[in-house]
């Protein structure tokens, strides 16, 4: 039996890098680009009932986790636009488990979510292969902590978000031998 630590974070917590180098942007930008794509390989053929186990005991479902990735980097590209427009903007937090409870993380189809996480990323990584060295220093204050987030560590945090998602499934799937 895994352990709840490595069932809640098969790939380990997001540790951002002191100095962030091209090549790392240029991986996490690599990660953003295929991931979409990659989700969907993985969770394209689950059934229904696949899709509402949930990915340790007491975690959110399959069809949940991705409705949440679909949430999740939704703001992400919020904050990204904030920062690049806006001089350290607070961002707005949002209660992620309870937009996890609502009826649409229960119940739609996953497609929705898919086509959106697709389209998202399109345009989240055009935008980001454009930036400057200084626009990648921009950033946005997070409210629950204060602290300042970079545009260049925003988009690591987003890059580890995905696999760490991306695994908590595949690693379903192992274990139950779907």
């Amino acid at each position: 039996m895994e352990n709840l630590e490595h069932l809640k974070y098969p790939i380990g917590h997001f540790i951002c890098p002191e100095q962030i180098t091209v090549l790392q942007i240029k991986e996490w930008i690599k990660a953003l680009e295929t991931f979409p794509k990659r989700l969907e390989g993985v969770v394209g053929d689950l059934t229904e009932s696949q899709l509402e186990t949930p990915y340790r005991q007491g975690g959110w479902t399959v069809r949940q986790l991705i409705h949440h990735i679909a949430d999740s980097h939704h703001h992400s590209y919020t904050r990204f636009k904030w920062a690049l427009t806006e001089e350290n903007p607070i961002i707005k937090a949002y209660e992620e488990k309870k937009w996890s409870d609502l009826l649409d993380a229960h119940t739609a189809p996953t497609n929705i979510s898919l086509h959106y996480l697709n389209a998202l990323h399109l345009k989240l990584v055009f935008l980001l292969k454009g930036l400057s060295e200084e626009q990648l220093t921009s950033s946005y204050v997070h409210p629950v902590d204060n602290r300042k987030v970079s545009v260049g560590e925003n988009m690591g945090k987003y890059a580890w978000h995905g696999n760490h998602h991306l695994a908590h499934i595949q690693n379903l799937i192992k274990r139950e031998g779907w």
